[in-house]
């Protein structure tokens, strides 16, 4: 009885080992190559539960999430003629853990076949871009460039190369000063230029200004000229009206303007006979001459 137990025990522990062997699980973000005494015999892509054959058939789990490597720093020559140090990443899938099984065998050599891909490939598209393109102008197709060239290259890897990035571009050190003196003196010719630009239009606005003051005050200067032309015509024409009407009236006007323009307060001073005809309105307010006097008897 107890042979017969053991024998049972014996048999279960067997066929669990058994169960336990041959079953093999894939994740959902793995998938698996089943190999046959060391050969490929069938890819597995969808999760779950597994069954492969004991000490016949053995499993390789590969992930299948985007995964990434990382370039040596490197020196670009632009097309420009500006060397660059240029460190990039390339973001790459597992797409045929079968082709990616016999030419790479392993994730850790993918460093090792593709970086030296990417490198090539970076080396290329950059030589024929400048740093301005780089760095701001085609810096996305350059991009997309880098990654079909290098899909293209490393096709028989198995893998699909979703994105290539560059996470620095800078200048070599000893470049640095070079091109900040060259970007200063551009800047400073910019600016000379825009002063000059803005000189130029004050002094036309200025001129244009000074034109159409001159203009003005020529216009205002005639129209001056004919109001009072005009004015002294009205009044030259009042005197005469007015001296046709009254002669003394008009002639006595005339000596109060000649007595205003003479006699001002101050320092006035005149040398002349007290009975000329110009103060005859002093000694008479009519103007006349005095009546004679007449003779005593």
């Amino acid at each position: 009885m107890r042979a017969f137990l053991a024998f049972v025990i014996i048999l279960l522990g067997a066929a669990a080992a058994a169960v336990y062997a041959s079953a093999y699980i894939v994740h959902q973000n793995e998938q698996a190559l089943v190999l046959e005494f060391g050969k490929p015999k069938r890819v597995v892509q969808q999760p779950g539960l597994h069954w492969k054959l004991p000490l016949v058939e053995t499993v390789d789990i590969f992930d299948k999430r985007i995964l990434d490597i990382d370039t040596s720093t490197q020196e670009v020559t632009a097309s420009d003629q500006k060397r660059l140090l240029v460190d990039a990443f390339a973001r790459y899938k597992i797409v045929d853990p079968l082709k990616f099984y016999q030419t790479l065998r392993l994730e850790s050599n993918v460093r090792s076949r593709l970086g030296p891909i990417v490198e090539s490939a970076l080396r290329r598209a950059l030589g024929g871009a400048t740093f301005q393109d780089l760095v701001r102008d085609k810096r996305e197709a350059l991009m997309k460039q880098i990654a079909a060239n290098v899909n293209e290259e490393g096709k028989d890897f198995g893998l699909e190369v979703v994105d290539v990035r560059i996470k620095r571009a800078d200048l070599p050190d000893q470049n640095l000063k070079s091109v900040f003196d060259r970007m200063r003196a551009e800047r400073l010719r910019e600016a000379a230029e825009f002063r000059a630009q803005g000189t130029g239009e004050a002094n036309r606005i200025k001129a244009t200004a000074d034109r159409e003051v001159t203009v003005i005050k020529a216009e205002a200067t005639r129209k001056g000229e004919e109001l009072r032309g005009a004015g002294e015509a009205e009044r030259n024409k009042i005197f005469a009206d007015a001296f046709g009407r009254d002669p003394d009236f008009f002639a006595f006007y005339r000596s109060m303007q000649a007595y205003e323009q003479g006699l001002k307060p101050g320092d006035t001073r005149l040398v002349i006979s007290p009975d000329s005809d110009f103060f005859k309105y002093f000694s008479n307010p009519q103007g006349t001459e005095p009546a004679p006097t007449p003779p005593k008897p």
